[in-house]
């Protein structure tokens, strides 16, 4: 077992694992993100991330920033559309602090008024940072638009006009609604054993009230394929052609991720980057990305071109998109797409935060872990037909978002 896993008297799930090193990571996951805002809520689960560091009942700003950092460590947090994580980095030797520090900004933050208006300031400039990369921004825009009527549209950062409403009482009334202990997770890497984990989780976070979620998540509404070209006078046509997908306990799921990852994945051998950029020299960045939520997901494949290349990158794009749902892989290609992605799954694995944090992930949307055998296992299971009929469902009648 690659991670052991134990549950606190209030609720709040643990896994660790123990490997031979001498640093130590650890996070808490909390499955609250931009899709449990409210309407009149929109970026707040960012602002409350911002939040957290900004001083708790025992500690002011400075010292949440300079608790771990003084020992060379470091904290952090993100946000996305489904979940909120606090995660930090230590020497091995202080990862009761880290923990200690953890359950301090997730269930004692103060949110200082006069600290969250300088942070407001902070975020404001973040969007600003957004608006200026139409290919940040282009994603945004579609999923608006392809989740159009449904939480998961708008974005997270939220706009700065809103922004400017919300102060403490907001982030209190947010938080306090969706960051339950039941939908908690935390999670550790390092050299102690699971129960000496358990006992330092226990320590620091046992003492929280236990609190269920009274709310559910809506499934999203069908959405017609669309087509829509923005001016946006860039120096570049920025464009993302894309789809809904299966959510993340679909067992189709891994097909799709593994024809995504042939058609425009990292490597220089993807179809769309030989395609597009290697044989025909028509767009310097070229990618498919897959996206799976709980309920549903997103396939999006992204260039930018010169203008006048922008019709001919997405008749290829549409030719390879024929070919996989029509035409079944070789034996030999399907083998060597497989090996290919394994090999992908074991050098990210090779970092052990980003391996606790997909498992941390894992259990907080679907409680369970596959080691990394089960998912090399499922991989290698994988067939041709599997793979063209995700292909069909998921590359036909796609939308398309261009900006110009």
């Amino acid at each position: 077992m690659e991670f052991e896993t134990y549950t606190l008297p209030n609720g709040i799930r643990g896994i660790h694992r123990q490997v031979r090193t001498g640093v130590a990571h650890c996070a808490l996951a909390i499955n609250a993100g931009s899709r449990d805002e409210l309407p009149t809520e929109y970026g707040l689960a960012h602002f409350a991330e911002h939040a957290f560091f900004k001083g708790t009942h025992r500690r002011r700003a400075w010292q949440v920033n300079c608790r771990l950092e003084n020992l060379g460590g470091e904290l952090n947090a993100f946000t996305t559309k489904e979940d909120t994580t606090i995660h930090a980095t230590t020497l091995r030797g202080d990862f009761a602090k880290a923990a200690e520090l953890i359950a301090d900004v997730a269930f004692r933050s103060t949110f200082p008024e006069r600290e969250l208006e300088r942070e407001k300031e902070v975020i404001a400039d973040e969007i600003n940072t957004y608006k200026d990369s139409p290919a940040d921004m282009i994603y945004d825009t579609f999923e608006d638009m392809l989740f159009a009527g449904s939480e998961l549209g708008h974005n997270i950062l939220g706009r700065k006009a809103a922004l400017l409403r919300y102060d403490s009482d907001a982030i209190r009334a947010f938080t306090g609604r969706t960051h339950t202990t039941d939908q908690m997770v935390f999670a550790s890497v390092g050299n102690f054993t699971a129960r000496t984990a358990e006992s330092i989780a226990a320590r620091y976070f046992a003492e929280q009230p236990a609190t269920t979620r009274a709310f559910a998540r809506r499934p999203a509404q069908p959405c017609a394929p669309f087509e829509k070209s923005v001016a946006k006078h860039t120096h570049q046509t920025h464009c993302i052609i894309g789809n809904r997908a299966y959510g993340i306990d679909d067992p189709r799921r891994l097909a799709l991720a593994l024809v995504v990852n042939i058609l425009g994945g990292p490597s220089a051998n993807s179809l769309l980057n030989v395609e597009v950029r290697e044989k025909h020299g028509l767009s310097y960045n070229i990618e498919a990305s897959y996206t799976p939520y709980g309920d549903t997901g997103i396939v999006a494949i992204y260039f930018s071109s010169d203008h006048a290349n922008a019709e001919r990158c997405i008749e290829l794009i549409e030719g390879r998109l024929r070919h996989l749902r029509t035409e079944p892989l070789s034996a030999r290609r399907l083998s060597m797409a497989k090996k290919q992605f394994i090999a992908q799954l074991a050098i990210s694995a090779e970092s052990n935060e980003s391996y606790m944090l997909g498992a941390c992930k894992s259990l907080l949307t679907h409680a369970e872990i596959d080691t990394m055998e089960q998912a090399y296992a499922k991989v290698r299971a994988l067939t041709a037909t599997q793979l063209t009929e995700a292909a069909e469902e998921v590359f036909t009648d796609m939308s398309r978002l261009i900006y110009r």
